[in-house]
């Protein structure tokens, strides 16, 4: 496997993915390359510098992109301009060319959008960064309901731990099963999860222990503005829309339609309190076309207006 780190990549994402690597190359903790190698490419051999400061030294200048089964983009910080070089983007599209499957790790995946090379997979990113996601790449597919996604010629990674179980995934298919096990075992990691496994985020509405409903309203805060039908939220989930009301009002004793308002407005209300946006502004964020409906709804659901509680909110 060939890793790529950006500017300011992070290292935790890194960290996790290569060692999930190299201990499931060897017997027990040797660290021999048997099974698997890997190498840190790059245009130069300067030092590159992680998001948190420790320096990684390249192993590799750009060899010919064919000997590797993965190349890896390891993102970092979005606000580093240029993450990677000229010479870097067209050596991932001679990758691309020569059908080497490219993997985005946290923000890699807007790397390899930059450069045109997820105009037709899945992308999936983090919960934190799926709006600027959507907004630089209108024309692309995102989720951030789920922890990574990996299909054969693509892939991507929420990042943090879940570097971890997407290379637990690649072991699994190219190894062992056991291989696999005996990296996650000296890690102390009780079992990896898998690309279904939604992202460990507690949503705005309400929680529920069904994976299922977790990820409905995860997408339904992820489309507050532009909102999806319940039929699409439904084959989101895998489920269909008779399926996904009866869930609903099983588990959350509501409809779908109606837990997807209180979203809205449990969003719009954390704005109201917790910014200084015009309410015009708030109101189109949440899918209202204009202030005075906005307030009119939102009076009828919590009692006040806008403006009344961002006077009665606390400093």
């Amino acid at each position: 496997m060939g890793f790529i780190l950006a500017r300011s990549f992070t290292l935790s994402a890194f960290a996790l993915f290569v060692d999930t690597l190299r201990l499931a190359s060897d017997e027990a903790d040797r660290s021999g390359r048997i099974l698997a190698d890997w190498q840190v490419l790059a245009s130069t051999r300067n030092l590159i510098i992680s998001s948190c400061g420790i320096r990684v030294a390249p192993t590799s200048d750009f060899v010919d992109p064919g000997e590797f089964n993965y190349i890896v983009v390891v993102g970092g910080l979005l606000g580093s301009e240029f993450p990677i070089d000229c010479e870097t983007i067209d050596y991932l599209k001679l990758a691309a060319v020569k059908k080497v499957p490219l993997i985005g790790i946290c923000t890699g995946t807007f790397i390899l959008a930059d450069a045109g090379l997820m105009r037709h997979h899945r992308s999936c990113v983090s919960w934190l960064h799926f709006k600027e996601f959507r907004q630089r790449f209108p024309d692309h597919q995102v989720r951030s309901d789920r922890i990574f996604n990996l299909d054969r010629s693509r892939g991507s990674c929420a990042g943090g731990s879940s570097a971890a179980d997407m290379a637990a995934s690649i072991v699994r298919r190219h190894i062992s099963l056991r291989a696999e096990r005996n990296a996650l075992e000296v890690l102390q990691i009780d079992k990896a999860r898998s690309a279904m496994h939604v992202q460990p985020r507690r949503p705005l509405f309400a929680d529920s222990n069904d994976p299922r409903i977790q990820a409905a309203l995860i997408v339904m805060e992820s489309h507050i503005e532009n909102t999806v039908s319940i039929a699409k939220l439904a084959a989101e989930v895998g489920l269909s829309r008779r399926q996904l009301e009866r869930l609903f009002m099983k588990t959350m004793k509501c409809s779908p339609a109606l837990a997807y308002r209180k979203v809205r407005f449990e969003r719009a209300r954390q704005l109201v309190v917790d910014t200084r946006a015009h309410l015009l502004d708030i109101a189109i964020e949440v899918g209202f076309e204009n202030a005075s409906h906005f307030t009119r709804a939102f009076r009828e659901n919590f009692g006040v207006t806008p403006s009344q509680l961002r006077i009665l909110a606390p400093a």
